[in-house]
């Protein structure tokens, strides 16, 4: 039986060989960082007077030009993807594939595979949030037509003066913006409000109404006359009701019988079926206010108490109601 001391320098020496042999080789989660040194490693370094290897240089990034001249933004994520797919379906459809094949193929769905096969080209199918999403200088684009239209093509310039309009966006935008004037082939035009906004402009005082909305109101009322008359009509008889000026009610009909506007002849006939009522409503300081909320009140006991008090209470709560 050896001593223990043997037993032990065996068991030293195993252990030795093994971390040797351990060693020498190297850990597979170590090269990953062995390639992330080889890449932050610096160049060599070349003599002065000696023209570098063009071999040993760095290959430079192949620059993808368009051939087709399209519009789509080349090198955004999704234009490129959707042109690849688009590609891809076409020529499995050229080598013979049916649909439902490609579905396989692709492991698409049919109804995508469809979308892809039906549209003649990828520039059919930019569509989407990434495609024209709004953004904080869509409300200042009238602002920056007409200064682009006027001469003031500096950016910088401009979005200082959208700045104290209220513009929170940053210079990279104005500049974008611009830069899409100069190169577009096409003028560039800005989203149009919605009929909803340019109500709501019409209707509120010409003096709360912000800057910025003032210049686009003014922008739509260049390009329509008849909505340009049609404010002008609306905003004297909003200061007649409020001022109570009703002696100038003649005047306005006989303005809104000129211009001639479809939309305000129900609303003029009526009035004129009525002169002499509305032109009182809109002097005297007398009002049927207090006799509509008195009506209001009492429609609203009524389905209160329909089908659980009589006449008397019904009668006690109407007359002793505060």
């Amino acid at each position: 039986m050896p001593r223990s001391g043997t037993v032990l320098r065996r068991r030293r020496h195993r252990r030795g060989a093994s971390y040797g042999a351990g060693g020498g080789q190297e850990s597979p989660l170590a090269q990953p960082d062995r390639s992330r040194r080889a890449l932050c490693r610096r160049p060599p370094r070349v003599p002065e007077g000696v023209a570098p290897d063009p071999a040993q240089s760095a290959p430079e990034l192949e620059k993808f030009e368009d051939p087709s001249g399209s519009p789509w933004p080349t090198g955004h994520r999704f234009a490129d993807r959707t042109r690849a797919k688009h590609a891809t379906v076409h020529e499995l459809l050229a080598a013979g594939l049916s649909r439902r094949a490609i579905d396989r193929k692709l492991r698409m769905t049919s109804r995508t595979v469809k979308l892809f096969a039906d549209a003649a080209a990828p520039e059919d199918l930019f569509r989407g949030q990434w495609q024209e999403r709004p953004s904080k200088l869509d409300a200042f684009k009238p602002y920056l037509d007409d200064r682009w239209n006027q001469g003031r093509t500096n950016a910088w310039m401009v979005w200082e003066e959208i700045v104290p309009l209220g513009y929170q966006g940053s210079y990279q935008r104005v500049r974008a913006y611009f830069r899409e004037e100069r190169t577009s082939p096409r003028p560039i035009t800005a989203r149009p409000p919605s009929p909803r906004v340019v109500a709501d402009w019409i209707l509120r005082r010409p003096e709360t109404l912000p800057q910025i909305d003032h210049l686009r109101l003014k922008a739509v009322l260049v390009h329509c006359p008849e909505l340009d008359a049609l404010t002008g009509h609306g905003r004297s008889f909003a200061q007649m009701l409020t001022e109570r000026q009703g002696e100038g009610l003649p005047q306005w009909l006989d303005a809104v019988r000129r211009d001639d506007l479809p939309s305000l002849h129900t609303p003029a006939a009526g009035i004129e079926r009525d002169r002499d009522a509305v032109i009182a409503g809109l002097t005297l300081p007398w009002n049927s206010g207090v006799v509509e909320g008195h009506v209001n009140r009492i429609k609203m006991l009524k389905r209160q108490m329909f089908g659980r008090a009589g006449f008397q209470l019904l009668r006690k709560r109407v007359l002793l109601a505060p």
